[in-house]
């Protein structure tokens, strides 16, 4: 059994089970921390941060699905695998459409489990850096009635009664994994799953095997046969986020399922048939990668038989009035706080911002004033300075760098001192914002998380070293 450094919750009714599991599992470092209940999940959550969360979905009281689907929605960081008795390809679609990142079969096999951890630890890795993402959106919350969004969706609607392969382009946070639900929805196949993979997450195997699935045996941790996502999208379809950064090795394969419709499982013989639409989106430029050869010219041509573009939110500036709205209404909701009033100075000052996060930010932004603000009234003055504090951090450039202390990312230290002045400042910088973020986030720490910019992991860590509890 190979060793991972990871923290795991368990919610299982069958204590001893677990139990013995934990202690297998310790060999390879994963730490099992135990819960039998729905409450003792939602406890241990608030309490600790956990690398990944297994759901039976027999649980009592809440049910695994409904509790997997609520801690999708507060916890969206952080990856939940569901557990069944007997579980079949119906079982695993249902555990997907409820927002799992992975499916198991009882009885729970040590390897296997590893195995799923290690895949879902390094596609939670991939936005380890970001701040916590929000999920008030509704399924096909698409807010806005400019002329270029107008424009997209009558093309989404004109797109979704085919079967022909659509190409979603656009910069990041344009909202393409809302157009390709948008797409599903109004389609024939609207009866059947939507499946999502994001590409980027996963290297070469773990990708192939994430999409084909694998029969057992196939390398170590393959204890029995798993569906992979193509499987699971049967009769629906298949969204392939970031398509434009997989491998050389795995665009062969997936030319293969879109010219013919067959691929095998890892490790198998039998060809399988692949009924699934395909949906795809990248924020890359193909056709510059395909003319320096690092993307195939023939899946490109496969995949951009409907392209359409999510254009940005400066290109749409008169629907971020309704964005605002939107997300007034449904992040106080969700915070439990009354419905803020921005007023029309405010509101201009956000108009007026570039927002080079596009939806996402202006998202994320909204949730910002309204965890911050004392009242249900925002200032125009507090809207000025949250917008100056992104024009400060350079909201357009990368994140900053893992480790950069929360009070240097906040811009509160100044200059002209000792390195160890410096550091104490750091500290107590650091401390004072935490403090803060968290109160102001009434002790939820996802929401600190992102009033502060950082990830979930990040803050936790934060907390033990200024032992904060």
């Amino acid at each position: 059994m190979s060793i991972l450094q990871a923290s795991v919750l368990l919610a299982d009714g069958d204590l001893a089970t677990s139990r013995h599991l934990a202690h297998e599992l310790a060999l390879a470092g994963i730490e099992i921390h135990c819960v039998t209940d729905d409450k003792g999940v939602l406890l241990a959550m608030q309490k600790h941060a956990f690398d990944v969360v297994f759901v039976d979905s027999g649980l009592q009281a809440m049910g695994g699905l409904r509790l997997l689907e609520k801690l999708v929605e507060r916890w969206p960081d952080v990856p939940v695998v569901l557990t069944a008795d007997g579980g079949n390809v119906s079982a695993a679609v249902n555990a997907v459409k409820a927002g799992a990142a992975d499916f198991l079969s009882k009885p729970l096999e040590p390897d296997e489990v590893v195995f799923t951890v290690r895949k879902a630890m390094t596609a939670a890795a991939n936005n380890d850096d970001d701040p916590p993402a929000t999920t008030y959106a509704p399924s096909l919350g698409i807010v806005g009635s400019s002329v270029a969004m107008a424009e997209v969706l009558e093309l989404v609607k004109r797109a979704a009664t085919g079967t022909a392969t659509v190409l979603l382009r656009g910069e990041s946070g344009t909202g393409k994994e809302l157009l390709a639900k948008r797409v599903h929805e109004l389609s024939p196949r609207r009866g059947g799953p939507f499946v999502k993979v994001h590409s980027a997450a996963l290297p070469d195997q773990l990708l192939e095997s994430e999409l084909f699935g694998y029969e057992r045996g196939a390398f170590t941790g393959a204890t029995s046969r798993k569906p992979g996502r193509v499987e699971l999208a049967q009769g629906g379809t298949l969204f392939l986020d970031e398509i434009g950064d997989i491998s050389a090795a795995t665009q062969v394969k997936l030319l293969r399922v879109l010219q013919e419709r067959e691929y095998e499982r890892l490790g198998g013989t039998e060809t399988l048939k692949a009924d699934v639409r395909f949906v795809a989106a990248t924020h890359k430029n193909l056709e510059d990668m395909v003319s320096r050869g690092q993307f195939r010219e023939d899946l490109y041509y496969r995949l951009n038989v409907i392209p359409i573009i999510a254009p940005p939110l400066r290109e749409r500036p008169d629907d971020i009035a309704a964005l605002v709205k939107h997300f007034c209404e449904s992040i106080s909701q969700a915070n439990e706080r009354p419905l803020p009033e921005i007023d029309e100075a405010g509101l201009s000052l956000i108009e007026g911002y570039d927002w080079p996060g596009n939806v996402r930010q202006l998202q994320n932004f909204i949730e910002r004033l309204i965890v911050l603000s004392d009242s249900a009234r925002i200032p125009t003055g507090v809207v000025r300075k949250e917008l100056g504090r992104l024009r400060m951090m350079g909201a357009s450039r990368p994140p900053p760098a893992p480790g950069l202390p929360v009070g240097r990312q906040l811009g509160e230290l100044s200059l002209g001192v000792t390195v160890l002045e410096l550091d104490e400042a750091v500290r107590r910088a650091e401390k004072k914002a935490l403090e803060r973020a968290l109160s102001k986030a009434s002790g939820n720490r996802t929401v600190a998380a992102r009033i502060l910019g950082v990830s979930r992991r990040t803050l936790y860590n934060k907390l033990a070293e200024h032992d904060i509890g």
